[in-house]
């Protein structure tokens, strides 16, 4: 199979078969067209975090921001709590991960699942967490929760942390 060789987050500097660099063009093409809404904030969220640490993390660029639990997915801009828990935060990527396939599927409509996802982890997660009946109820019972770490983890093959 032919490789080719391209700059920045198409091929991550490696030599990459051309079907795997057209899966991410295209993944790159629907975030900047389809999911443009959500892409543009999650640019302007990646400009108020410039000085944190940035990777590349699969075609999505992931931001270490100052949050020790808390995660963050806007269009193809992910942002990862910054943790002495290295498996936590690797976790928590695949989950943010998951996220940026909802939005790549969902586009505009992706703003629904941005305000159930911050209203279950804002408020009714914490709120949950400090009753006695359900003190250990699952971060993943939210349904957008539980299919963005199920998404995450099929694509990656690893495991998310919710």
């Amino acid at each position: 199979m032919q490789k080719l060789r391209l700059p920045f987050c198409i091929a991550d500097s490696e030599f990459l078969p051309y079907t795997v660099i057209m899966k991410k063009f295209l993944y790159l093409l629907v975030q900047f067209t389809w999911g443009l809404g959500q892409t543009v904030i999650g640019f302007l969220f990646f400009l108020i975090h410039i000085a944190r640490p940035h990777r590349i993390y699969r075609c999505a660029i992931e931001t270490q921001w100052k949050d020790k639990w808390a995660g963050l997915s806007l269009g193809p801009f992910i942002f990862v709590p910054t943790n002495d828990d290295k498996e936590y935060q690797n976790g928590a990527r695949i989950h943010e991960y998951g996220h940026t396939f909802q939005s790549l599927v969902l586009g505009p409509f992706y703003a629904i699942v941005g305000v159930i996802s911050v209203g279950w982890g804002s408020v009714v997660y914490p709120i949950l967490k400090g009753t006695k009946k359900y003190k250990d109820v699952k971060y993943t019972k939210c349904f957008v929760e539980y299919n963005a770490s199920w998404l995450g983890e099929k694509i990656t093959g690893q495991k998310a942390c919710w």
